[in-house]
């Protein structure tokens, strides 16, 4: 039996290697490098091209449990992330070459796959397939898919912040801290004063940006370009990426002293494993270049900054997934087409790993002609699925893991007051469930 799998990001690598380690010959089409995207830095499988932050690993926080029931499942990406795993507190963030290194070795070295470094410009018709082309699916393919799916594609906009090196960074001015000093200090913080901050306003709100292509951007509200959200009041960024609330700069205060907090923080994460780039949280943004330098060297600390990356913008593609696929991931008018990714409607790294997982799960009892696998909407995976193709959206826009899709059973009302003890007790209740599930399937 042989599989196609079109796409080699994330959804694509992880439903690859699901079908080889289970003994399916997967043809894994790529078209990088022979054709780049705009976002993508290499020909690497599984690049990360935004933010290298997974979220949340805590299973009281809807990406956590995400990443724990795809663990569950058998994630192979799930895996090599936490093997790659730089400091970021309670978050997993990745040193974004040294996975995607490796994730490569790992494709590149199974014997169950076929790399072609080729683009898919039309869906397969003689072989069962996986598609997972993503946000960035080429013009080619998107007209095919339209053909025979008589539905419109949608667009939004997706932004990508930029990377400077930590030895250009000034820390007589800049200093580590996490917020409310809770765990380690692994973020870079660089602190404004209000002079500072509406000096910075000043530039973001005046600065030029790079024009966008022919069709109207919708911004996805999950990754807002910066410059986007500045422009919708002046306290906006002080409330959101920039926000002052628990940080202190341990050389001059100490965090118990609650009641000091600086007028905003600019806040940078770990990019690589050995430390030398990182990348600032929040700071998407399709201002020009120049714009950008002169932004970021009216930030305290940053004044000299080497940026190893700017920050851009891109269309992103996805499909009308109600009218297109059962919650299988299976397309409704072919049985042997699925689907899976960014190009769903499901935006984000572990629901892209996640989705991927599945796919290539349902694929494979399509090809065994076994019954797919519905999941119900208690565990995350679940919720997504059920959203994505819900055929009741007037308009499907993007979504993330997040706690409003989940379905809640009755719990004690004592517990729904407290936020913390209802999102344990939901976990818990979606990780039991994808025991059974996993139990019941695959043992």
């Amino acid at each position: 039996m042989r599989v196609i799998v079109a796409g080699g990001g994330l959804a694509g690598s992880e439903a690859a290697l699901y079908l080889a380690d289970n003994g399916i010959e997967v043809e894994l089409y790529e078209m990088r490098p022979n054709k780049t995207t705009g976002a993508h830095t290499s020909s690497d499988f599984a690049e990360f091209v935004c933010s290298n932050s997974l979220g949340s690993i805590g299973t009281a926080s809807a990406s956590g449990l995400l990443k724990e029931e795809a663990k569950l499942l058998g994630s192979r990406l799930i895996k090599e992330a936490f093997n790659n795993k730089v400091p970021s507190g309670n978050s997993l963030s990745i040193d974004r070459f040294g996975f995607s290194s490796k994730i490569t070795q790992l494709i590149n070295n199974h014997p169950k796959i076929k790399v072609i470094r080729e683009e898919i410009k039309e869906l397969p018709k003689n072989a069962p397939a996986v598609i997972t082309t993503g946000p960035l699916t080429s013009d080619e393919l998107c007209s095919d898919i339209k053909k025979m799916t008589g539905e419109e594609n949608f667009h939004f906009f997706d932004a990508i912040a930029p990377i400077v090196k930590k030895e250009s960074i000034d820390f007589k001015k800049a200093f580590y801290a996490s917020r409310w000093d809770k765990g380690d200090a692994d973020f870079i913080n660089c602190p404004m004063n209000k002079e500072e901050y509406e000096n910075f306003y000043n530039i973001i709100t005046t600065a030029e940006k790079i024009p966008l292509k022919s069709f109207e951007a919708k911004y996805f509200e999950g990754c807002m370009p910066v410059e986007v959200l500045a422009s919708r009041g002046k306290d906006t960024l002080r409330f959101g990426p920039m926000k002052p609330v628990g940080l202190f700069d341990t050389r001059t205060r100490k965090p118990e002293h609650k009641n000091y907090q600086f007028y905003a923080v600019v806040q940078l994460r770990q990019d690589d494993k050995e430390a030398d780039l990182y990348n600032l949280v929040g700071f998407q943004t399709n201002l020009k270049w120049g714009e950008q330098k002169r932004l970021l060297s009216s930030i305290p600390g940053l004044e000299n900054a080497e940026i190893v990356r700017y920050g851009v913008m891109h269309a992103n593609t996805f499909i009308n997934s109600p009218k297109i696929l059962n919650k299988t991931l299976q397309t409704k008018a072919n049985p042997d087409l699925f689907f899976a990714g960014q190009i769903t409607g499901v935006e984000g790294y572990s629901e892209s790993i996640t989705t991927g997982l599945f796919a290539g799960i349902n694929m494979l009892r399509h090809l065994k002609g076994e019954k797919l696998i519905e999941l119900e909407p208690i565990c995350m995976l679940g919720a997504l699925l059920e959203y994505i193709t819900f055929e009741g959206h007037k308009s499907l826009q993007p979504i993330n893991s997040n706690w409003g899709i989940l379905k809640k059973p009755e719990i004690d009302k004592k517990i729904r007051k407290n936020k913390e003890e209802k999102s344990a007790l939901l976990s818990g209740i979606a990780l039991e469930y994808i025991k059974e599930i996993r139990n019941g399937y695959f043992c």
